[in-house]
């Protein structure tokens, strides 16, 4: 049971775990001083998730968008590459975040999108991000109250500060393939080769492991607990002797799996640009099928 509020109490995320329940997040928004939430539903290929948000949010969400304020112009460092510092401090700026302040991140159910918010907010230095598990559907199921209404956030005085999580490029990639644990979060068919909706050649870096993301979560979109996505990990080869590293097909996906990589303890570096900017270089080798 949780402590009822009290008057003058200041909310805080709290330190530990990357995620926050729904209990505990209705309890914090009830508090004064509550954390700034974000939502970052998005869909790989639209709809746009400014129409689900417009449809209903947590009361004082502010809508981040995926593509344009947690990546940077697609390229050949990839379809969603880090945004430029300035950039993306002035997004989160303008949506209310604060360096001082917790942030909450959610998106639709599995924390896909969220991952990736949560991933780059910390990578560019702010110490208290947590995921909502479960989600906006989480919430609603619990019966909690949503809005249309849309927040006018104080600017917030987040500074962004670039190398608060690990990140390879492709050398780096083909380097822990070999000799460490690369991870490819991607479908198995995406991992195989058999299909490549999206990026021009189709299968994996050669050494790679397929880990798809779906396997993190349970049928209602939360994560599994920490002993299951240990023992998932470990029947992957992730042992703890040795480097652990996650790619997809452009570092949204594998954010996720970097996300249930810490919960289970186990740090882990992200290729951002991962496939995508994988082959954009015609030199690096492609591997398909199921090694």
């Amino acid at each position: 049971m949780t402590d009822a509020p009290t008057p003058g109490r200041q909310a805080r995320a709290g330190e530990g775990s990357p995620l926050i329940g729904v209990p505990e997040l209705a309890e914090l928004l009830r508090l004064p001083g509550p954390p700034t939430l974000l939502d970052v539903r998005w869909r790989l290929g639209g709809p746009p998730g400014m129409a689900d948000y417009r449809r209903g949010h947590l009361p004082g969400a502010v809508f981040i968008d995926l593509d344009r304020d947690l990546a940077g112009p697609p390229g050949p460092a990839g379809r969603h590459p880090l945004p430029a510092p300035e950039a993306f401090q002035a997004a989160m700026r303008a949506a209310g975040v604060s360096g001082g302040r917790p942030v909450v991140v959610y998106d639709e159910a599995d924390s896909t999108a969220a991952a990736r918010a949560w991933w780059t907010l910390r990578y560019f230095g702010h110490p208290d991000v947590r995921v909502l598990d479960g989600g906006y559907r989480a919430w609603t199921a619990a019966g909690h109250e949503v809005t249309t209404a849309v927040p006018s956030p104080a600017p917030g005085d987040f500074t962004a500060r670039p190398g608060g999580m690990p990140v390879l490029d492709a050398a780096g990639a083909a380097a822990l393939a070999e000799n460490g644990v690369l991870l490819d979060a991607r479908a198995p068919e995406r991992y195989r080769g058999e299909v490549e909706p999206i990026d021009p050649v189709a299968g994996h870096i050669p050494g790679a492991v397929s880990a798809p993301t779906f396997g993190n979560v349970g049928p209602d979109g939360r994560f599994l607990p920490a002993r299951r996505l240990r023992e998932r990990f470990a029947a992957l080869g992730v042992t703890g002797a040795a480097e652990v590293g996650a790619y997809c097909g452009s570092g949204v996906t594998a954010a996720h799996e970097v996300l249930a990589l810490t919960l289970a303890g186990i740090p882990a570096a992200l290729y951002v640009g991962s496939w995508s900017n994988w082959v954009a270089d015609p030199a690096n080798p492609v591997a398909t099928g199921e090694g």
